[in-house]
């Protein structure tokens, strides 16, 4: 017996037959186009992950050098970055470590694995765990000196948790700058933590005072240690200033690069 015209056709054909107002054929043609787009999709996120990673790399790169006073419109990012040294930073003991690259390292990657970070305990700046190496930035002048430190920070705010760098003078107690990279804070009120005016503030101010207890502090009035360790609080966003107390707070204090800054002041890093 002949195969019919149907048979002939194959699956494709058969398919095509079939009245455009059968159910069968608008789930086959749906799961085709979703199979093509999906595979598209995952084609395209393989392709441009460099290149979103290499974005990434220089926004970062970016950061650094706004937050050291280093950045002009329309500089080659990373040839101004290369004036940094990255330095990994075993923050217990406060000196610089070899046990990994300091270019590469991730600590955000790092604080969620149990062999490279600690819970923590007392946690003000509300993260969870800490990692015990981070990557430091120093800037150093024409004889070799460190003229800047930059240092990541990172703590919760009132939605989020916002993620910066904070700059130091070679005393490491003076402030340069302060800058935050990312955070999904309130636009217009914890958003303000971007304001060019409210981050100027933070230039020349200080961390610890004479006793060496720190005494810097983001709120609405000025305590008792004075004008050189008072930052104002953000208008409306209460939470978010408290939060960005808390973490610089917690980073400058003997949890976080205290033990650092102690060795650099006395030039045992």
């Amino acid at each position: 017996m002949q195969p019919s015209d149907t048979e002939n056709r194959g699956l494709i054909g058969r398919l095509l037959a079939v009245s455009p107002d059968a159910p069968v054929k608008t789930i086959v043609v749906a799961l085709i186009l979703c199979l093509v787009a999906s595979t598209a999709v995952s084609y395209l996120a393989v392709a441009l992950r460099p290149a979103q990673q290499l974005n990434k790399l220089k926004d970062k790169q970016m950061n650094i050098l706004q937050v050291a006073g280093l950045y002009e419109p329309g500089i080659d990012v990373v040839e101004a970055f290369a004036a940094f040294e990255p330095r990994l930073l075993d923050l217990r003991a406060g000196t610089f470590t070899d046990d990994f690259d300091a270019a590469s390292f991730d600590s955000r990657a790092a604080s969620q694995d149990p062999a490279l970070s600690i819970a923590l305990e007392e946690d003000p700046a509300s993260i969870g765990r800490q990692s015990k190496y981070v990557t430091v930035y120093l800037l150093r002048d024409a004889s070799g000196g460190v003229d800047r430190v930059i240092l990541p920070i990172h703590g919760y705010g009132l939605w989020s948790t916002l993620y910066g760098f904070i700059a130091l003078e070679e005393d490491g107690n003076e402030i340069y700058g302060l800058q935050f990279y990312e955070h999904g804070e309130t636009p217009g009120l914890g958003a303000e933590v971007d304001n060019p005016r409210w981050k100027a503030q933070w230039r020349g101010k200080r961390i610890a005072d004479a006793s060496g207890d720190i005494a810097i502090q983001v709120a609405k009035t000025q305590s008792a240690a004075g004008a050189d360790y008072h930052i104002d609080a953000l208008s409306g966003a209460t939470l978010t200033s408290d939060g960005v107390n808390n973490l610089v707070k917690f980073w400058m204090g003997e949890q976080g690069y205290a033990p650092f800054l102690a060795n650099l002041k006395s030039g045992d890093v």
